[in-house]
Parts: structure tokens; sequence; C-alpha cells
């Protein structure tokens, strides 16, 4: 291991216990909102629990809390006593965990997406495959063996821990010109950007899938009593709320991990110690577990169900006012629709009830056909 020993007035400041406010806030924010989180979807139906997303959603949730409670106190002990990392054994731990908890959440939320991708647009696929709690941990198991081993190859020899220059936190050696140590720089980030690549791609894929099932649904003319079976077989909104959460908890996840893979690229192609960038990027990644938390507990089913009520509500109320409101129902004209989202997010459920769907139209009697 390699330690960097020339900070800057202001890293000396940091490094002893000056600043010492923002981590702690950081680690107490991010382990109350994950254990609160935790306790939410412990307490939800069994059907929730029982399904593949929720469990995802349940371990990312663990796995921010762990990388929380783990790697914080390390920071927080260094700006107590500014030698803390100058162990060889401490940094690397902690260059592990930074790793190893960034690549997992990053895998994670892929799974999620995959997922939904599954559920959405292949839902026979879905339902042939067994895809369901046992399913999912499995899944969770795979993630976390195989990014150990990828993390752990730095302690194997592939690459070396550093203390960084703001002399607060240790990462992996990302400007060596050696070829095995910018080998794993450049592995990593690979694979952090392919992870990012997946993700994006698989929503855009559900939402691209869902725009299309509602353009064929307000393109085919219904009856009355169609759309008000239609409604209320999707007044749950199970469904349109695991769409919302995946949304949000990916653009979070994306957002907050992207600068660090940036850092990591620039890093090991330019060979420049732009510290303050790198602390900035750190930082950035580390406020990742204290607003993952809060997606899961704000879209609790109670208050997404009172948000789409409202939603149908002010849908009413709106077509009383309009004279022409039952003619732009059973035949909307899409340019004056203003309830895209509202749609969009609905299809969700009608698609994943299909194969249930199905089943019972196949088993039903057949006119004229023997009881």
């Amino acid at each position: 291991m390699r330690i960097n020993h020339t900070p800057s007035d202001q890293s000396q400041e940091g490094a002893n216990g000056k600043a010492i406010a923002l981590p702690v806030l950081m680690f107490a924010g991010g382990a109350i909102g994950n254990i609160i989180a935790i306790v939410v979807l412990s307490i939800s139906r069994q059907e929730r629990k029982s399904s593949a997303f929720y469990t995802l959603v349940c371990g990312l949730a663990v796995t921010d809390l762990l990388g929380t409670c783990l790697a914080s106190p390390l920071t927080i002990a260094n700006y107590l006593d500014g030698h803390v990392l100058e162990d060889r054994r401490l940094c690397a731990f902690q260059s592990f965990l930074l790793l190893f908890f960034g690549a997992a959440g990053l895998s994670i939320i892929c799974a999620m997406s995959a997922e939904r991708y599954a559920a959405i647009c292949w839902p026979y696929a879905y339902r042939a495959w067994g895809v369901d709690r046992r399913f999912a941990q499995k899944f969770l198991l795979a993630i976390y063996a195989s990014n150990v081993v990828f993390c752990c190859l730095p302690a194997m020899g592939m690459a070396d821990s550093e203390l960084q220059t703001s002399l607060t936190w240790c990462f992996i050696e990302w400007r060596r010109r050696d070829p095995l140590p910018a080998a794993y720089s450049f592995l990593y980030g690979a694979a952090s950007l392919l992870l990012i690549a997946a993700t994006v791609v698989l929503n855009c894929a559900v939402c691209g899938t869902l725009l299309l099932m509602r353009r064929k649904t307000v393109r085919r003319p219904v009856t009355r009593a169609s759309v008000r079976e239609r409604w209320l077989a999707l007044s749950s909104a199970a469904e349109t709320q695991m769409i919302a959460v995946l949304v949000l908890t990916s653009a979070v996840v994306l957002a907050c991990s992207a600068p660090l893979v940036a850092r990591v690229f620039a890093n090991q192609i330019m060979h420049q110690d732009d510290y303050q960038a790198d602390l900035t990027a750190i930082r950035i990644a580390a406020v990742n577990p204290i607003l993952d938390p809060w997606i899961y507990i704000l879209l609790r089913r109670s208050l997404f169900r009172r948000i789409l009520r409202s939603s149908r509500t002010a849908r009413k109320s709106h077509q009383r006012s309009s004279p022409t409101s039952t003619q732009a129902l059973f035949h909307p004209d899409p340019p004056r629709d203003r309830h895209v989202v509202t749609r969009l997010l609905c299809d969700a459920n009608l698609i994943t009830q299909l194969p249930a769907f199905t089943s019972y139209a196949a088993e039903a009697p057949q006119p004229g056909g023997n009881t």
C-alpha cells in the first residue's frame, strides 16, 4: 500500500477533525433511513413480501445499511485521528468496502430493472421461470458472491490501495501506469459502466413497452362498462408502484454512482491528481444510501393509493366541467390527453395480470360447449 503524504492545508484541517460534522450526519442519515425502510418493507402484506421485486428492494436496503455501518465509522475515526487509515490493513479494508458496495448497489438496481423487464415484456416466460422470492434471494447471493471475488482482486495482488490526497479515505491506486493496476481500474470502471448502461436500456424498454400498450389501448373503441371494469382492476396500483419505485431508485443510484465511475477513467487516463474532484465524487456516492430508503418509505402502497385516488378525483371533476368528457373518454385524442403518465403507469398492472386472465379465459366454458 502506498501512503500519499502531500496534502494541502485544507486537507489537513479536514483530517484533524474540523469537518467531522459532515460524515457523522451522513452516517446517521444513512443508518436511520435504511432501518426505517427495512421495517416498512418487513410489515408489508405477504403478497408483496413474497414478490421477487420487493425482495430485491429489501436486499438493496440491507446492502446500503451494511455499507453505511461498515465504511462510515472508519472515515469518522480518521477525522478524529488522522493516522487511522495509515494502517495498511484498515486502508485496504475501506478500499474493499467502497469497491464492493458501489458495485453491489449497481448490480442490484440492474437486477431490479431486469426483473421488471421480464415481468412486463415477457410475462409468460416470467411465470415459466418461476421468478419469485426464492429466485430473487438466490440471485442476491450470486450478486454478493461475484462482487466479493471481483473486489478482492486488489488484495490478491492485481492492484493496491492507497490513502487519497485528502487523507480522509482509501481507494485503489487509480493513477498507476503498471499493467495490472491499470487493467483492474479499467475493468472496474467498465463493469460499472456496463451495469449503468444495462439499467438505462432495460428501464427505457419497460417504459417504451408501456407507452405502446397505452397507444393500442386508447385507439381501440371501448364501452363504458369495460372502462369501468378496467379502472377497478387497476385500483390496487401494486404494479404501478413497482414501476415508480424502480424509476426513481434507478435515477438516484445512477446519478450518485456515475461521478465516481467517471473519476476512475479520468484518473487512469490522465494521471492527474485532482483530489477535490475525487473527494466530491466519493461524497456524492455516499449520498446514495441516504436517498434510496426514502423512496421506499414515501412510496408506500397506502400513500400511492391516495395519490392515484386524488388523480382519479381530479379526472372526474374535470369530466363534469367538460361537456365533451364522455366522448374524450371513449375516443381520446392523443394531442389532448393530459394524463399520459397516469395511464402509462397503470398499464403495467394490466400487462402483468395478462397470464392470469388468459388462463381464466381458457378454463371458462365456451358458448354452446359441453358443461
